[in-house]
């Protein structure tokens, strides 16, 4: 029997690509594209303006977001929304990834 989810794990971040793009495609034929989305802004905290810097891996994987990641680019400024996941590279290390679920070009 599987609980219930009680926990919340949605994630929405802009900023700008900093990383190509680059394309790949899972042996079961399912399309992958990963990045780098960089973000810079100014936050509140404890009422004190605090800057705010972060770099973020992004894998949109899927048919449906094919047509969302094809054309971009370097430099270019985008907002994702979608959940954080634990990766584990070949060494051992793990990172926080962002999984997109829509990404959205912003002018």
């Amino acid at each position: 029997m599987t609980q219930p989810d009680l926990y919340t794990n949605q994630y929405v971040l802009s900023g700008t690509v900093c990383k190509t793009p680059k394309f790949s495609q899972s042996p079961a034929g399912i399309p992958h594209c990963t990045f780098v989305l960089e973000h810079k802004s100014m936050q509140i905290e404890a009422e004190l303006n605090r800057n705010s810097y972060v770099r973020l891996s992004v894998v949109a994987s899927g048919a449906q977001l094919q047509n969302q990641t094809q054309h971009l680019y370097v430099g270019q400024a985008i907002q994702v929304r979608g959940f954080l996941n634990r990766h584990e590279n070949r060494n051992g290390l793990s990172q926080l990834v962002l999984h997109a679920q829509h990404i959205e070009r912003i002018n």
